[in-house]
C-alpha cells in the first residue's frame, strides 16, 4: 500500500485465511466447558453460483469428494436471494471431521478461483434450552462472529455479545457489529 492509498483512506483488503476454520473445534470445547453450547454436527458453506460448465465441475467434484468413503450427508439448497447452501452433517462429536469438510469445499472454490463468490461458511451449536447458535466466518472478512436467532427478525444480541467475549482467545472475532448479518433460515441452524 502506498502513500497516496494512506492520504486517501483505503486501504488493502483482508485475505482470507481458510485455516482460521480449524480454530471451530477448540472454540466448540470452549462453549462446552463453560456449559452453553454444544455442536449440532451440521456446518454449512454459503455462496454465490457462478455460470458456466468450469463452476459446475467444481462444484460437482466438491460434493463427490465429501460423500466418498466415510464422507458427511451433503445437502444442496438455495436461500431466498439467490445464494446456494452445501450444508455438510457429521455426528455431534465430530467437529473436527466437520471442519475439515467446509474447509475442503471453501478451498476448491479458492483453489479453482472462485473464492470471491464465497460468502460465509457457518457451524450450529444448541445448549439445553433448545436456543440456537451458529458460529459464522466471513470470508471476505477473515473473522468470526457470533448469531444467536430467536423468531425472525429478532435475534438475542445479549448471547451474542456473551459469546464474543468467551471466544476470544480461540477465534478472530470481527469487531465491527454492523458485520454481524443474520442469516435466517440457513441451512443447519
Amino acid at each position: 500500500m502506498g502513500l497516496l492509498d494512506t492520504l486517501l483512506g483505503r486501504s488493502k483488503p483482508v485475505q482470507p485465511n481458510l485455516d482460521q476454520l480449524f480454530g471451530l473445534p477448540s472454540a466448540a470445547l470452549t462453549l462446552e466447558v463453560n456449559g452453553t453450547f454444544r455442536p449440532t454436527g451440521y456446518g454449512s458453506v454459503c455462496y454465490r453460483k457462478a455460470e458456466g460448465v468450469a463452476f459446475s465441475q467444481v462444484e460437482s467434484d466438491v460434493e463427490e469428494l465429501l460423500e466418498g468413503i466415510d464422507g458427511p450427508e451433503v445437502q444442496v439448497s438455495k436461500d431466498k436471494y439467490g445464494y446456494t447452501w452445501l450444508l455438510c452433517q457429521r455426528a455431534q462429536d465430530d467437529m473436527t471431521s466437520l471442519v475439515n469438510d467446509l474447509h475442503a469445499v471453501n478451498s476448491a472454490l479458492q483453489d479453482n478461483l472462485f473464492g470471491p463468490y464465497l460468502l460465509c461458511t457457518l457451524v450450529s451449536f444448541q445448549d439445553d434450552r433448545g436456543r440456537k447458535l451458529a458460529l459464522i466466518y466471513l470470508y471476505k472478512q477473515g473473522t468470526f462472529y457470533p448469531f444467536a436467532p430467536l423468531t425472525e427478525p429478532q435475534r438475542d444480541n445479549t448471547l451474542e455479545l456473551q459469546i464474543k467475549s468467551q471466544l476470544g482467545n480461540d477465534l478472530r472475532l470481527e469487531k465491527d457489529l454492523s458485520r454481524w448479518f443474520p442469516v435466517w433460515g440457513a441451512p443447519g441452524l
